[in-house]
């Protein structure tokens, strides 16, 4: 079986010692991603192109869904190949390779050509199109938008007849271009943005605020090792895990209201660029984009940006939501961003769109700078490879809709939250924990009843009961009432 895999045009124009070097790198990349999925390829550079050549043939239809997937390709074409001497050798391979397609069909003959011959290609076309109309039940030629077109490759005096031509990822070949590191939460924006940074050509590891609970990070995990193992397998990354839940406290405690969320992604920024400088990489990426949400303002974005001298790069500036969804689609990250457990401890009433520089230097001032350090101190870096080894999923936490008469809720939503929407129930002791305070206070809770914790949508009060559950606390469920 063969394949000859066409080059991103953007390749095709580069200078002859940048094209070589990046026929070379995809060449490399193909090899390493087949191989590491268990598939034999024999892969030979060329001047337009790249063959491929396996012997089982029973892993065509798996090695055409690895290329497809590959940045730097533009076609996938499935191949067979044959020698000839004259046009009627041509003609009987057309025949046996394209004659049962042709039954009641329009088609046309198109015929590419290299070497030296006393032919072109239209003089091929035009016999091979014309015995193929007397000889098989074709409807006839149609040369614009025909139900079949009949596609040939002759190399010297080799023919390839093209059986299957598949559409690749396009882009340039990872490793061309320098690394990355992608801010990622799992959801449809930081995905798609990591995507599409690994298609422009460019090694990118990944690196995680985990804002309180493992379940979001074992999520994130799921989804940054899918991208990898799907688009940059011919790579190994880093997963870089920082514990943000101390800045996250620091931020609710000190930090004005409405400056929140500014504030939040100026401390990621400041924890990225220090990663970032760790590994030797110059950029940083997230999935923001203009007015999506209140922190995506340009007075917001260059007030968050001004925080650390690291280039940050927004592949999805200008994009709208839908796009980015019909992206995630695509490239069938859709399930994983829906499903994934979001974590939405900094929310503001009113948060600022225009932010002002001394504003936030002054909020910034009573922040303490030692719980980001210590943050920084405390990540964890993984080989992608492994992030998932030994993972056995979230622990599953009860959910109980009706409270028996002695189980005391625990209210962890933030307190303006709490004061908006109080919670009412005539039978049950309430007792009020933010969650940014219930690891510290949850010792001092009663061991000898059962505790539910509650906030608006569940997600936050699972998060926290299954790590309360994961550090010995056999009386924790959650309280999700009926709607």
């Amino acid at each position: 079986m063969k394949f000859v895999v066409k080059l991103f045009p953007e390749i095709t124009i580069k200078s002859k010692p940048v094209r070589k070097q990046l026929i070379s790198q995809l060449r490399r990349n193909i090899q390493r991603t087949l191989t590491h999925h268990g598939i034999d390829v024999k892969v030979q550079g060329q001047w337009d192109n790249i063959e491929l050549h396996i012997e089982d043939d029973n892993l065509e239809q798996g090695a055409r869904d690895l290329l497809v997937k590959i940045p730097g390709i533009e076609k996938v074409q499935t191949v067979k190949e044959f020698n000839f001497q004259t046009f009627d050798d041509i003609f009987q391979i057309a025949m046996e390779q394209f004659a049962d397609k042709l039954t009641d069909k329009t088609f046309c003959v198109r015929v590419k050509r290299t070497g030296d011959h006393d032919f072109n290609s239209t003089d091929v076309e035009r016999y091979v199109g014309g015995g193929l109309l007397k000889h098989t039940d074709a409807k006839n030629v149609q040369l614009k938008k025909p139900d079949v077109t009949v596609k040939l490759d002759i190399r010297k005096q080799r023919l390839h007849t093209i059986t299957q031509e598949d559409k690749g990822l396009g882009g340039f070949p990872i490793g061309c271009q320098d690394s990355v590191l992608s801010l990622v939460s799992g959801g449809f924006d930081s995905n798609v943005a990591s995507y599409l940074m690994m298609r422009r050509g460019m090694q990118t590891h990944y690196l995680f605020f985990n804002l309180g609970g493992s379940a979001h990070e074992i999520g994130v995990k799921q989804v940054a090792h899918y991208l990898w193992e799907n688009y940059s397998v011919s790579h190994g990354v880093k997963f870089i895990t920082i514990p943000f839940e101390g800045v996250v406290s620091e931020i609710l405690e000190r930090i004005d209201n409405s400056y929140m969320g500014v504030v939040l992604k100026r401390m990621m920024l400041r924890a990225g660029s220090q990663i970032a400088e760790s590994m030797g990489i110059d950029a940083l990426v997230t999935g923001e984009s203009i007015a999506q949400v209140s922190s995506q303002t340009l007075k917001n974005l260059k007030v968050i940006d001004g925080v650390t001298e690291t280039l940050v790069l927004r592949p999805l500036i200008t994009m709208d939501k839908p796009e980015i969804i019909n992206i995630s689609r695509e490239i069938d990250t859709y399930d994983f961003a829906a499903n994934m457990p979001e974590y939405c401890g900094v929310i503001s009433r009113k948060p600022t769109t225009r932010a002002k520089i001394e504003k936030v230097i002054h909020e910034e001032a009573r922040f303490n700078f030692e719980v980001l350090d210590k943050a920084v101190y405390d990540a964890k870096f993984e080989r992608i490879q492994n992030v998932l080894v030994g993972q056995k999923g979230v622990t599953d936490v009860e959910l109980i809709s009706v409270p028996g008469s002695d189980d005391i809720i625990v209210d962890i939503r933030h307190p303006q939250e709490e004061e908006q929407q109080p919670l009412h129930l005539t039978n049950n002791e309430i007792v009020k924990i933010p969650f940014y305070k219930l690891a510290q206070q949850a010792h001092d809770l009663p061991h000898d009843k059962t505790l539910l914790l509650y906030c608006s949508k569940g997600t936050m009060s699972q998060l926290h009961a299954e790590h309360l559950i994961q550090q010995g606390f056999e009386n924790i469920k959650v309280f999700k009432p009926n709607k």
